[in-house]
């Protein structure tokens, strides 16, 4: 940890990080890293802090005078001014943002995403502290590619599809449609942090996240989850295979995705908080172009991934294709590809992700299968048995 040093060769001074969803997937992932490789202390602010335990006890951590967790929701605490005061960044992750929920909760989505997030960025804003704002790559709803007649030529154009932080338009569908309700919360708040920038002199960098993959992401249902819901796609295939059922295919798994492995997307974020004069004022995509792959072609990959992991047969009907009517409910759409271009943050920060799709498939179902695999069978079998 001694001498480091930004981009531009200056000392890391250690600073105060107030980190909103620090017990979330991402927070726990980043929480880790700063607490291993760097001497920066961490204010973890959550309603649940399951999947930071392991850094919060015991208490002899080498790390435990830089990490305090408190229980906090920001829907309504008035502790919150404080922590942000006694930081000198703000971080904020806390969202609700799982597809299956935009359509069913869209009041909460809205509020979670956008009423929520407006105290954040006013504290910051008011007490001079800098905020790294987490959004998402939903912010571009549907590509310009997907309303060209499908026998277009235009469309092996990448201009017409591949998402650019200052170019491209933001797409959504209807407002029937509500599963735009999310990226247009997203939205509104991102064009709020960019005002308080340009108007009240905000120091701020808002994140991008591509589809960001590995360990304790998401829930798998009735184990680490309420047994109801629907979590995100890699979750919802996991949940498949250790169950040994057919993987759904929504509306025949044709929408494209790009995935990231976790490791990858967090050696960015630590970039954006050591290179403030690099990352201030911009917004960046983080994702890996390169693990581009349909929906169907995903859950192919991760059937043979899994088939590896386990030492189990793939089952003899691996996926079945349902509408999004029935998996998701009325209001759905979707975006057809999710291609980040990685000019500014390569420009800017120097980052390239690394890790190929099968190797972060392979750690995050090798994960789960040592986490998960005893839990689901038990709960298997209790269901049998009733």
């Amino acid at each position: 940890m001694a001498g480091r040093v930004d981009l531009d060769g200056n000392p890391i001074k250690p600073i105060t990080i107030c980190m909103i969803g620090a017990g979330g997937f991402i927070g726990s992932h980043l929480c880790e890293k700063l607490m291993s490789e760097t001497p920066h202390k961490v204010l973890a602010v959550d309603v649940y802090s399951d999947k930071i335990k392991h850094l919060l006890e015991p208490a002899t951590l080498p790390w435990a005078d830089r990490i305090q967790f408190h229980r906090i929701n920001i829907k309504n605490d008035s502790r919150l001014e404080g922590l942000i005061k006694m930081a000198d960044l703000t971080i904020n992750l806390a969202a609700i943002c799982t597809p299956a929920d935009y359509n069913t909760r869209p009041l909460d989505t809205i509020y979670s995403n956008f009423i929520d997030a407006l105290p954040v960025v006013k504290y910051c804003s008011e007490n001079g502290k800098r905020l790294i704002h987490f959004s998402t790559c939903e912010i571009y709803g549907k590509t310009i590619g997907a309303f060209l007649p499908k026998d277009s030529p235009l469309r092996q154009d990448p201009s017409y599809y591949v998402l650019k932080e200052d170019a491209s338009p933001c797409i959504f569908g209807p407002i029937e449609k509500q599963r735009w309700s999310y990226a247009c919360a997203k939205q509104l708040i991102e064009r709020l942090v960019y005002a308080e920038g340009a108007e009240n002199g905000l120091e701020f960098t808002i994140v991008r996240p591509f589809n960001w993959i590995g360990p304790r992401m998401d829930f798998i249902p009735g184990i680490d989850g309420p047994s109801e819901g629907v979590p995100r796609v890699l979750a919802c295939f996991s949940n498949n295979l250790l169950r040994r059922e057919p993987l759904k295919l929504v509306d025949g798994g044709e929408s494209q995705r790009t995935f990231i492995y976790i490791k990858d997307a967090i050696e960015a974020v630590l970039l954006m908080i050591e290179n403030p004069a690099r990352a201030n004022g911009h917004i960046f995509n983080v994702g890996n172009p390169n693990n581009e792959v349909t929906v169907r072609q995903l859950a192919e990959m991760m059937t043979q991934v899994y088939s590896k992991v386990s030492g189990e047969s793939s089952i003899e009907t691996p996926t079945i294709d349902v509408s999004s009517k029935e998996f998701y409910g009325e209001g759905y759409d979707d975006s057809d590809k999710r291609i980040p271009d990685m000019t500014i943050i390569n420009r800017q920060l120097g980052w390239n992700p690394k890790t190929s799709l099968w190797d972060l498939l392979e750690s995050t179902l090798t994960y789960q299968h040592r986490t998960y695999a005893e839990a689901v069978k038990q709960a298997m079998s209790k269901t049998t048995a009733n």
